[in-house]
């Protein structure tokens, strides 16, 4: 496999042009109900690309969260990861979606701690979850190419990333798969944040593992807005109750400040959601 550790970069460009398919075509569904499809797929590519760079960038990836991990040396830990092996008992649309989100972390992860065996393993599990859902046609067929050329070159990523969602959203807007990006990113936030929560067996006492799990509260926020404009779609409605206590949790905690009893409530609450994605 060709430059195999700029795969998790793949993931999460296919990730942020799903995030924005749903935003948009969530935005568009409220105001342009009454329009014709050919209308509502009409998009600036500006104004999506100030929107990558505003909202995107100031957003932690899954694969920025596992390099601050590695930063502060915390070691890999395999059973961490929700097992490839889990990959064909998941049969609804739902599960899929969750669980591609979920193997995008748990791709980026290993990558970042240089297992190649295991990127391997999560990159089959991703496509096969990618081919069940029917959502590769989305991509177009030189995207790996362009990201890998351009893998070092931020301005040029945010121009790829542009065209990449422009194609997407409207790949998913005609096919009425919105909501499927929002279980997609719901996975892959959960499980980026289980794995910083249980890497140590102290976390409250790791300074910088504590700052990483308070500046998911924004990005916890985004996605509960983003998620809100598919709250009528079951599965979106289901994950956004279950991510509710998480929330209120995160909401009580101050810019610069978390007790330890509010920390032990987001892992406990963490891994209570991450455990019911992957069951």
């Amino acid at each position: 496999m060709r430059n195999l550790l700029s795969q998790p970069l793949i993931a999460t460009v296919l990730s942020i042009a799903l995030v924005f398919s749903a935003c948009q075509s969530g935005q568009k569904k409220k105001s342009d109900d009454k329009k014709d499809a050919a209308t509502t797929q009409k998009i600036d590519k500006e104004v999506i690309e100030q929107d990558v760079r505003e909202f995107v960038y100031p957003l932690p990836t899954t694969f920025e969260v596992t390099e601050m991990l590695n930063r502060i040396g915390a070691s890999y830990i395999l059973t961490l990861s929700n097992s490839a092996d889990n990959v064909d008992k998941y049969l609804t649309e739902t599960k899929q979606a969750l669980n591609l989100g979920v193997y995008g972390a748990d791709l980026s992860y290993a990558s970042t701690y240089n297992q190649k065996q295991q990127v391997v393993t999560y990159m089959e599990a991703s496509r096969k979850l990618i081919d069940a859902l029917n959502i590769s046609g989305a991509l177009s067929d030189d995207i790996i190419e362009q990201i890998e050329q351009n893998e070092e070159d931020k301005d040029k990523l945010v121009e790829i990333i542009t065209n990449t969602f422009y194609d997407t959203y409207e790949y998913l807007n005609v096919n009425g798969r919105g909501s499927v990006s929002m279980l997609v990113l719901s996975g892959s936030w959960v499980e980026a944040l289980y794995i910083t929560t249980n890497i140590s067996e102290d976390t409250y006492q790791n300074k910088e593992m504590v700052k990483i799990v308070m500046q998911q509260k924004s990005s916890l926020n985004k996605l509960l807005d983003l998620m809100k404009n598919y709250e009528s779609d079951p599965a979106v409605d289901e994950v956004l109750n279950e991510l509710a206590p998480l929330a209120r949790v995160y909401n009580m905690v101050e810019d610069n400040a978390i007790s330890e009893d509010q920390m032990n409530v987001i892992i406990e609450e963490v891994t209570r959601v991450r455990n019911k994605f992957v069951e």
